[in-house]
């Protein structure tokens, strides 16, 4: 059974609507209720209070997802309130669907409405708040609820989740270029979604896998039937011109068409790299990222930017490619060096930092290598990126906010020549600045003893050149006639973009880096 909540206004009437017309049983929890009542909601409301209600709320509900000639149904805005129907939710049988909205299309929405609840906007605001972690508890799929005609393009994927690995979770990415769905989740590689069919694999075309000698030995036999492989050798050094080049001739060679898909199985590199080489052949072919890293499955492998690097700079030459779907599977996560996943762990506190709220106080409470157990923590890092780009897709204006630590980073990886700093312990190092150019020092000082517990960099090695480093972030891909806008941060959650800071006091920061 497919079970829908959400808060008020975020259209589970209209999704029964558009599941009905797929041949779907459908049906509304508060009809059932008003027909147990022998009155509507609001007369129930007024009559005996809202107690009473939920009470025949809980009793109306637990009766129908228990009812198996029901393929859907859709619950009240309030009835995730009940300890019982959240027990009765997390049967296997129900897969549960999160219609998302924000509060204030919420209010638009219902504030000229009878709903008993939707008469003052304060204690309206109040509730929304209250129960979006509910929603979230419950929820194995999360859809944008005021989408457009969703279910015609998502139902698929929401039917198939019954046959993943338990615990798996979807959301549902949405941006102005396009729509994807991101799977998070464990023993995702090797299973359905990788079949003939799958809702992950897009078109009728062949799967070609894109790698690198590192993972594809690993992983490579785990994604269903491949046409062929193209592997790339491992290492930050592979993202050059000279690469993607050889990379097109063996997609080439190897008889991929524009009615294929590549399926990019790898860290931030492989997913740049793939994701390049698929916009440009043959003017663009679909391209499914499978990230086995930290740092590719809370960020980079959302959101489509692709590139590859210049010796002047990080990702100078690239294009925007929305993938067709996202797979991070976690499981991959434990087989990483110990170094490497080490290093994922700055984009973890990144995301942290720019979200605030729940998902900086549960990462700043984090002890090493619990990430590795800490699924819903990826997925969340992965959902907020995707907020992110779905307001700004082609970074020209709020998008900036996730290049927080990245402008002296990137610096720091560019005067190494990409070779001394993992990407994630350049950015390490570069959000210990950022929060110094922020005069956040109270908070620069819990993200360094952060670093220092997760066994990230604090200071830089004594051989870099302070001034090298700031004159390398002068070659910032973001650098407009302006200058280079910093992105900084005071507080957890109001991150500040676009910023113009004086060469003195990038200087000072770096060099508050040197042992």
């Amino acid at each position: 059974m497919i079970c829908l909540v959400g808060f008020m206004g975020a259209g589970k009437s209209t999704a029964l609507v558009e599941l009905a017309a797929h041949g779907l049983h459908s049906v509304d929890a508060d009809s059932l209720i008003e027909e147990r009542a022998g009155r509507s909601i609001p007369g129930i409301f007024e009559e005996e209070g809202e107690a009473t209600f939920r009470e025949l709320e809980q009793e109306v509900v637990i009766e129908a997802l228990a009812d198996p000639s029901i393929d859907v149904l859709a619950l009240g805005g309030g009835a995730v309130e009940s300890e019982a129907i959240r027990e009765s939710l997390a049967v296997d049988a129900h897969t549960v669907v999160w219609l998302e909205i924000s509060a204030e299309a919420s209010w638009r929405r219902v504030r000229h409405s009878k709903r008993p609840l939707a008469r003052d906007e304060n204690a309206f605001r109040a509730l929304f708040d209250r129960r979006q972690a509910l929603y979230d508890s419950v929820a194995d799929v999360i859809l944008p609820g005021v989408a457009r005609r969703i279910w015609d393009r998502a139902l698929e994927a929401v039917r198939g989740l019954e046959d993943l690995p338990e615990g798996t979770r979807m959301f549902w990415a949405t941006s102005s270029g396009g729509e994807y769905p991101v799977y998070v989740g464990r023993e995702l590689l090797g299973s359905g979604l990788f079949s003939a069919g799958s809702a992950a694999l897009p078109g009728d075309g062949k799967s070609f896998c894109f790698t690198d000698g590192a993972v594809g030995p690993l992983y490579g036999e785990r994604l269903g039937d491949l046409a062929g492989t193209i592997t790339v050798p491992p290492g930050e050094t592979a993202k050059s011109m000279v690469q993607l080049d050889e990379s097109l001739r063996e997609m080439a060679r190897a008889g991929v068409t524009r009615s294929d898909r590549l399926i990019a199985l790898g860290g931030g590199v492989v997913g740049d790299l793939a994701g390049f080489a698929a916009h440009t052949y043959q003017r663009g072919i679909p391209v499914v990222q499978v990230p086995t890293t930290l740092v590719a499955q809370v960020d980079s492998s959302y959101g489509g930017k692709t590139g590859v690097d210049l010796p002047e700079g990080k990702n100078y030459v690239g294009a925007f490619h929305l993938p067709s779907a996202v797979i991070s599977d976690v499981d991959t996560l434990a087989t990483l060096p110990e170094a490497e996943l080490t290093a994922g762990m700055a984009e973890v506190v990144k995301t942290a930092l720019l979200a605030g709220g729940t998902l900086w106080d549960e990462v700043l409470a984090l002890e090493p290598g619990e990430i590795l157990a800490r699924a819903d923590l990826v997925f969340e890092c992965a959902r907020y990126k995707c907020s992110v780009v779905a307001a700004d897709e082609r970074d020209t204006g709020l998008r900036a906010q996730l290049n927080l630590g990245h402008t002296v980073g990137h610096a720091i990886e560019s005067v190494t020549s990409y070779e001394r700093y993992r990407h994630g312990e350049a950015i390490a190092l570069g959000l210990l600045a950022a929060l110094r150019l922020s005069g956040a020092g109270p908070l620069r000082d819990e993200v360094r003893e952060w670093n220092l517990r997760h066994g990230l960099p604090v200071e830089l090695d004594p051989g870099i050149d302070p001034a090298a480093v700031v004159q390398a972030v002068q070659f910032d891909k973001k650098k407009t006639a302006r200058g280079v806008g910093f992105v900084l941060l005071e507080t957890p959650g109001q991150p500040l973009i676009d910023r113009p800071v004086e060469d003195a006091a990038i200087l000072a920061s770096v060099e508050e880096l040197l042992p």
